[in-house]
């Protein structure tokens, strides 16, 4: 059986991660971790598979009771493994623990898995943002009401 953990991660795994990740052209470093994450409320969490750093998702408070599911990624080797989801699940749970009443998450037509994942996972679309030279690089803008 294939052991996969989900555990509060940093910023330095993060980065890591961030660059075996082939999406990721000019993948953020620390700077930018610190600097998103200063002074605000956040969770960085990280998965393994069989103790190998596999994935991760990073948010932060964007508003009083919203928050931003901003960066995340899988590893190639481990995708297919559920793990997108279930750290996602843990986010929203976590926000909704921490008293948020809605996630909110970026995403960009070229990553129509992760855009189908989040639909399958009830968030709804909300704008769409033309953004880069292509349709691919549109951004879509989605949101979730968190139950309590």
């Amino acid at each position: 059986m294939i052991q996969q953990t989900i555990r509060p991660g940093t910023i330095e795994e993060v980065v890591a991660i961030s660059q075996q990740i082939p999406e990721f052209n000019a993948p953020y470093g620390r700077d930018e971790y610190q600097r998103r994450l200063a002074d605000t409320t956040h969770l960085i969490q990280v998965a393994e598979v069989q103790g190998e750093l596999a994935g991760f998702k990073v948010g932060y408070q964007l508003d009083d009771g919203v928050f931003y599911s901003w960066m995340g990624g899988i590893v190639p080797d481990f995708r297919a493994l559920g793990l997108a989801s279930q750290m996602l699940a843990q986010q929203e749970q976590w926000a909704t623990e921490q008293g948020y009443h809605s996630l909110k998450v970026k995403s960009r037509n070229r990553y129509a898995t992760m855009v189908a994942m989040l639909l399958r996972h009830g968030y709804q679309i909300e704008a769409f943002e033309d953004k880069g030279e292509t349709v691919a690089d549109h951004r879509i803008h989605l949101h979730k009401e968190l139950k309590k």
